[in-house]
C-alpha cells in the first residue's frame, strides 16, 4: 500500500470515517496499490458488494478514487477498475477547514447581532422576535423566557476561528 503513512494519521482516519462511515471504512482504510475491481475488494475484505460500491463512489465524489471502464469483448459487460488517490487528502482537508472557517464566521456574526431568550425547563433558545411573539412564555412548558447571554459561545467561536486562521495562515476579514 502506498498510503500507509497517511492512513496512520488519526486526523485522516477520522476524515475517511466521516466520509464513508463505518461500513465503508474497511474499503477506505485498505487501498490497494494499482487498479482493483469492486468485486475483488468485496471478496478480499469480506464485505457486501453494495457497501464496497457505496464507499468507492463516495471516495470518487471526493477526488480520492477514480475508475476506468473496460468492456469485456465476449459478454459486453463493463468492468470498473478503481485507483485510489489519497495524495488529494491534504488538499481536501484544507478545503474543509476553509468551509468551516466561513461557516463559523457567519455563525459568529449571527450570534453577535441577535438577542436570545431561553426556556430553561425545555432547554429551548428563541430569538428576540420569536420570544416576543410567544409573549416571552415557553410554548412547551409555559415557563417565562429569560434573557440569555451567549458570551461564552461567542468567545469559544472566536477562539476556534483564530485557531483556524492561524492554521490556514489567513488574516482576519474584518
Amino acid at each position: 500500500m502506498a498510503f500507509e503513512g497517511l492512513l496512520n494519521d488519526p486526523v485522516i482516519q477520522k476524515y475517511l470515517h466521516e466520509l464513508v462511515g463505518p461500513t465503508g471504512m474497511p474499503v477506505a482504510a485498505a487501498p490497494p496499490d494499482g487498479e482493483v475491481t469492486d468485486e475483488e475488494l468485496a471478496e478480499e475484505l469480506g464485505l457486501e458488494l453494495n457497501d464496497v460500491r457505496r464507499a468507492l463512489f463516495i471516495l470518487y465524489e471526493n477526488d480520492l478514487a477514480s475508475y476506468r471502464r473496460v468492456r469485456d469483448e465476449d459478454s459486453g459487460w463493463l468492468t470498473y477498475l478503481w485507483t485510489f488517490h489519497y495524495e488529494n487528502i491534504p488538499e481536501n482537508l484544507e478545503e474543509e477547514m476553509y468551509r468551516l472557517l466561513d461557516a463559523l464566521e457567519e455563525r459568529l456574526e449571527y450570534e453577535r447581532t441577535h438577542e436570545f431568550y431561553l426556556s430553561e425547563p425545555a432547554g429551548i433558545r428563541f430569538e428576540f422576535s420569536e420570544a416576543m411573539e410567544l409573549g416571552f412564555q415557553c410554548p412547551e412548558t409555559g415557563a417565562p423566557l429569560e434573557p440569555m447571554e451567549n458570551d461564552d459561545m461567542v468567545d469559544a467561536m472566536e477562539r476556534r476561528i483564530e485557531e483556524l486562521r492561524d492554521e490556514l495562515n489567513v488574516e482576519a476579514t474584518n
